[in-house]
């Protein structure tokens, strides 16, 4: 005789059901993903030292701002009074790191391809990948100071803030793929914390190159706005990739597609900025 189904075990079964992460049968293998890890650390590597035989040495100071006691205005007003001043501290050769960036991804790749295969795979299949936004971490903040000094950003805070805003974007990005890992309902706060984060160096670029335009009295050179647009949209372009994986929008509902849509854009990123920077400041 059929056994009745009651409504709380029916409830139960539906609730059960639900938990379940939905499973995709993807069409990338892992051998693929392991041939591109290979190739991409060679494509890396390669443009890091090409881009350190072929540039010439193109140096940006680094300087701090501070308060220190305004001799001349104290003496007038028989009072202390503290005035701003600057101190030259060192010069950073862009091309190293430009070179620096690339050796970054070089090694996150060699790493996946070779001692840390079997984690990254185990991580790909439950949805994370905890070496990605380690890498791009280290590897993001690298390029946002090439782009800040590009910018006219000069002093040593600032661009500490904004390297440190690269790394935070992509350690909330991990923090979103482990609250997430296997459950029915996306929370989205880390992403729109990332977000927020990965925003705020663009803020500040922005804010330098409109005081270069509104006080300076030289013309910004079209290949840093060509630069900071190529960039802006490349970089957009990490959130929208995750935002199509979460929302499991078309191929995006694979997880490795996603992975594979970082790569790319990885790669992109990084050759777009290093050869404009190349053709802007660093050719012989």
């Amino acid at each position: 005789m059929k056994k009745k189904t009651t409504a709380a075990e029916a409830k139960t079964k539906a609730t059960t059901t639900a938990s379940k992460p939905e499973q995709i049968r993807s069409t990338i293998t892992m051998p693929s993903l392991y041939m591109w890890n290979v190739w991409l650390a060679g494509l890396h590597a390669v443009q890091g030292i090409v881009i350190l035989l072929l540039s010439t040495t193109k140096v940006f100071p680094v300087q701090t701002s501070y308060l220190t006691k305004d001799t001349v205005a104290s003496e007038l007003s028989n009072d202390t009074v503290l005035g701003y001043a600057t101190r030259h501290l060192f010069d950073i050769n862009i091309a190293y790191l430009i070179a620096a960036f690339f050796f970054i991804s070089a090694i996150g790749h060699v790493l996946v391809a070779t001692v840390c295969r079997k984690r990254y795979e185990a991580d790909l299949k439950r949805g994370i990948n905890k070496a990605r936004w380690i890498g791009y971490a280290f590897s993001t903040g690298t390029m946002l100071v090439s782009i800040g000094l590009l910018s006219g950003v000069a002093d040593l805070a600032a661009l500490k803030m904004i390297f440190v805003f690269g790394l935070l974007m992509n350690a909330v990005y991990l923090i979103m793929e482990l609250m997430n890992e296997g459950k029915p309902q996306v929370r989205w706060w880390p992403y729109i914390v990332g977000c927020v984060a990965g925003i705020m160096p663009w803020a500040v670029f922005g804010t330098y190159l409109w005081g270069a335009t509104v006080y300076g009295t030289d013309d910004i050179p079209a290949y840093v706005c060509w630069i900071y647009g190529t960039m802006f949209v490349l970089f957009s372009g990490f959130a929208v990739n995750m935002y199509l994986q979460y929302k499991k929008v078309g191929k995006w509902k694979d997880y490795l597609y996603g992975e594979r849509v970082f790569m790319i854009l990885s790669l992109v990123a990084q050759t777009a900025l290093a050869w404009q920077i190349f053709a802007g400041t660093l050719r012989p």
